[in-house]
């Protein structure tokens, strides 16, 4: 789920062009094997220099794996998946570390920079992989279906449809997309681009680095696709950690309503939040009083946008989602927020929402999701959307017309897979903040249900989604002690419950200076954190 802008604004502060690959400089670019695999083990990638400075300044290596479109015919037609490295420097190597960002169609080649993230200088001791999974950035052929999509322009409809025609323009305008995709340069991709066919390609960057094990950090749907890839390849589990879990059992139709229930609770909160700063922001001290504001300021604008005709109120609520995901930037969209409601200036609140752009991430979002399972027809999506927004109006129908290309979708949905963690011996450590919106807590409980390995860390009371490595020592050195040594403490009797409990990442507050507004000491690096909001928000 998401909103459009997060689709349209895919990881610019991160964007990166690809270089082409040159001679191999790494001394951890090994030819050992772990075994054939059956029909097509790819060669290594050519490594070579990145284009992107940031990688280039941590000595990243950048390349291109080559593997199967279609991974039942491995020896037929091949594409390309762009991939990032940064070897280990501490002698106490502990091997290959991939990291994906969620989405589905997020970039991954900057995570590297990850590595000095990790407390007490384990991170060192991995060699880090990004990549860009097939359809994605620097991958080829990247995924475009209508970069001028009029569903994440400001000349669209309201969201919430007043009326039938406005219902219309909504069903006709996702149709078309959807039709686009089906006429993308980048159409054959379509029947593949599941998440297992992702988990394959995983396993082959394995197998092509030489790796016996793969370990792996995902964020968001990135904890689905390692729980895919654990059910595909018990054995090769090493060190894994899910942060933000999404529910298998759910993907991917129900845990889109599961959202829409959860972020509406999430904006409670932050409707509260501004209350109790009522000397800061100005809006009054009765957060029902602020939220019945909101919906009041969704009704003017759409009878008359602001800043320039371009602030509506879908731009609005999409500004907003964001104060749902984390609690981050609570102090600034509140600010631009104020500015709106007492002096009329939406300028500051639509530089929240960022405007439309390049499609590739909303693309391969609906390949991913529209192919991965099974899709209801417009006359449920439509039901589940009027009965949810009685009750829970933020997203509702932001959510309905983001994902409804997948009624129309040109490659056929597929039943999804049974994911199976009961074969995976190796410990996972999963982490989830209870109030976590985009990967409800729900979901962190069922999966550690499904993977009796696994070990559940819990954020008591936070909101934010995929918070680690934000500073709370109880979550981070958790992770760190796990990456060195491959254990984790002793899992907790019962079904329905955390094994360990920590502190949430903190709500900001204003009167501290600013860039110490957040968690008590970050340690991702700012270009990283903007990266895991934009990608987490383009989907899960």
């Amino acid at each position: 789920m998401a909103s459009f802008v997060a689709a349209a604004a895919l990881l610019t502060p991160v964007a990166m062009s690809q270089a082409e690959p040159t001679s191999p400089t790494s001394p951890a670019a090994s030819d050992r094997r772990s075994g054939p695999a059956p029909g097509y083990t790819p060669p290594a990638p050519e490594w070579g220099p990145c284009d992107n400075p940031r990688l280039a300044e941590i000595d990243a290596e950048c390349g291109m794996l080559v593997v199967p479109l279609d991974w039942s015919k491995p020896q037929g037609r091949k594409i390309k998946m762009a991939v990032s490295r940064k070897v280990a420097t501490d002698p106490d190597r502990k091997g290959m570390l991939a990291v994906n960002p969620g989405g589905p169609g997020g970039s991954g080649l900057i995570y590297p920079l990850l590595a000095g993230a990790i407390p007490d200088g384990v991170g060192h001791k991995y060699d880090w992989y990004g990549f860009d999974p097939r359809g994605v950035g620097s991958s080829e052929p990247a995924l475009s279906c209508n970069p001028n999509y009029r569903g994440a322009g400001y000349d669209r409809p309201n969201y919430v449809p007043k009326r039938k025609a406005d219902e219309r323009w909504w069903k006709r305008t996702t149709r078309r997309y959807a039709r686009a995709c089906g006429r993308s340069e980048a159409k054959r991709l379509l029947p593949h681009m599941k998440t297992v066919d992702v988990a394959k390609d995983l396993d082959a960057l394995r197998r092509a680095v030489g790796e016996e094990k793969l370990n792996y950090l995902g964020f968001s749907y990135g904890t689905y696709l390692g729980q895919v890839y654990a059910t595909l390849f018990p054995k090769k589990v090493g060190r894994f950690i899910w942060d933000g879990v999404l529910d298998a059992d759910k993907a991917f139709y129900e845990s889109n309503l599961g959202q829409n229930v959860q972020f509406d609770k999430n904006m409670n909160v932050y409707w509260r939040y501004l209350a109790k700063r009522d000397a800061h922001f100005g809006l009054g001290s009765d957060w029902r009083a602020i939220r019945k504001g909101y919906y009041r300021q969704l009704r003017k604008l759409d009878r008359k946008p602001k800043a320039e005709g371009k602030l509506g109120p879908n731009e609005l609520n999409d500004a907003m989602l964001t104060a749902g995901y984390y609690v981050n930037y609570w102090v600034e969209i509140g600010e631009a927020y104020a500015a709106l409601v007492k002096d009329g200036d939406g300028a500051p609140i639509l530089d929240w929402y960022g405007g439309p752009g390049d499609d590739n991430g909303f693309a391969v979002y609906l390949g991913v999701q529209c192919t991965d399972a099974q899709w209801p027809d417009w006359k449920k999506t439509r039901a589940d959307a009027v009965r949810l927004h009685k009750k829970h109006p933020f997203l509702t129908w932001n959510n309905t017309w983001y994902n409804r290309p997948c009624i129309d979708w040109p490659a056929a949905s597929r039943k999804a897979i049974d994911v199976k963690g009961k074969r995976v011996k190796a410990p996972i450590l999963l982490i989830s903040e209870t109030k976590d919106a985009a990967t409800p807590y729900s979901g962190a409980l069922a999966t550690r249900r499904e993977f009796p390995s696994s070990f559940l860390v819990e954020g008591v009371g936070g909101t934010t989604h995929s918070g680690s490595l934000s500073g709370i020592a109880c979550v981070d050195d958790t992770i760190a002690a796990y990456l060195d040594t491959g254990v984790l403490p002793t899992r907790k009797r019962g079904a329905n419950r955390s094994d360990k409990q920590c502190d949430p990442v903190p709500a900001p507050e204003p009167s501290a200076p600013e860039g110490f507004r957040g968690a008590p000491a970050d340690r991702l690096p700012a270009v990283i954190r903007e990266a895991l909001r934009e990608a987490q928000m383009t989907g899960r």
